[in-house]
């Protein structure tokens, strides 16, 4: 029997004779032995140093060695266990292998038996914890792999919603300069960067439901009437019904797409959200996607100078919009003239407002 330096072993017997044969022969193999006399013992010292074998017997006084079993199982379960036996015990010792043990010997032992026995269960032992490190590493890569196939998937979303505007000369870029805005809105109110992640992909994606919008009324060169307008507002409800499977596990997202024109004081659409019932989040990208709507040209009105928009996101600041978000996006943008806000050029470049 050949044992590694590094592996270390627990006999545990209430027979200080028989433990010391058990040790002698274990030590000769190139172990490193330490002894116990109960099952309680037994813990103390795994407490102290975990073993990578233990060798114990079936019965001892305070605790026994099918209650030490599985409490050693559980705690280190990577410790190969071999049960020692009286002919009597046989039984139990086979109930101990289906319990988790690796192997039994029986008393009266034999020292070549045991040499065999202990190498039979470190190599069970060693496949064990092969098998558990190839599973770890399937796990890691296809973990990677899944996480590489969202991404991909959200960049082909990102961008059909960004191909969806191109389309549009007076809604190009919008959902880009709206994401800038709420994150950097997010940033100087201090939100980690898994949260300004999401506020990015909602962002990004809050009027994807247009593609369900009927594009006469999308473009009407006119005032909306009100039903035309409840038609439009759908857009927010189309958006989260199809992105709600895709985006399962971001549902931080699904709810910018979908409530990003609530209002703090409950008169927004769809669901009438008052105050803290819509996200805190929610409540940023409202305010970037009110203020690039109000600075932006539109077939029904044209733009407000950016100083007229900021007057408007103070005087509603509280009522429709959440007091917190538009005092981090006025602080997040102090300088008005290098605000990316834009006017559509029907030949397909962009042309900066004025700021006035």
């Amino acid at each position: 029997m050949t044992g590694p330096n590094e592996l270390s072993c627990l006999v545990v017997d209430d027979e200080p004779r028989l433990r010391r044969v058990l040790a002698h022969l274990l030590e000769g193999g190139g172990f490193r032995v330490r002894e116990a006399g109960t099952g309680v013992e037994a813990l103390r010292e795994m407490e102290l140093e975990p073993a990578s074998l233990v060798i114990s017997d079936l019965r001892m006084p305070e605790m026994d060695g099918v209650t030490l079993l599985p409490h050693v199982l559980k705690r280190w379960p990577d410790t190969a266990v071999v049960m020692v036996s009286a002919v009597a015990d046989v039984e139990t010792a086979v109930r101990c292998l289906k319990l988790g043990a690796l192997d039994y010997v029986s008393k009266p032992f034999n020292l070549e038996e045991v040499r065999a026995r202990v190498e039979q269960a470190l190599q069970r032992r060693q496949m064990r914890l092969e098998l558990q490190g190839y599973r770890t590493q399937l796990e890691a890569r296809v973990h990677a792999q899944e996480q590489r196939i969202k991404e991909l998937f959200l960049d082909r979303v990102e961008a059909l919603a960004q191909a969806l505007e191109e389309k549009d000369a007076y809604l190009r870029g919008h959902s880009l300069r709206v994401a800038e805005y709420a994150v950097q809105t997010a940033r100087r109110l201090g939100l980690d960067e898994e949260t300004i992640d999401t506020i990015r992909v909602g962002a990004r994606l809050h009027d994807l439901g247009k593609i369900g919008v009927s594009e006469e009324v999308l473009h009407k060169p006119a005032k909306l009437t009100p039903e035309e307008y409840r038609h439009i507002m759908e857009h927010t409800v189309i958006g989260a019904r199809v992105l709600g499977p895709l985006l399962r596990d971001r549902p931080d997202a699904i709810a910018i797409v979908r409530s990003h024109h609530e209002r703090v004081d409950g008169k927004g659409l769809p669901d009438g959200l008052r105050g803290d019932a819509i996200p805190p989040i929610v409540r940023i990208v409202s305010v970037a996607d009110a203020f690039d709507a109000m600075t932006s040209e539109r077939t029904y009105r044209h733009s407000l100078p950016v100083g007229q928009a900021l007057d408007e996101l103070r005087r509603h600041r509280g009522v429709q919009w959440d007091a917190t978000a538009v005092d981090g996006f006025l602080d997040a943008f102090p300088n008005v003239d290098h605000l990316p806000i834009a006017t559509p050029d029907l030949t397909g470049g962009r042309a900066p407002l004025p700021v006035g």
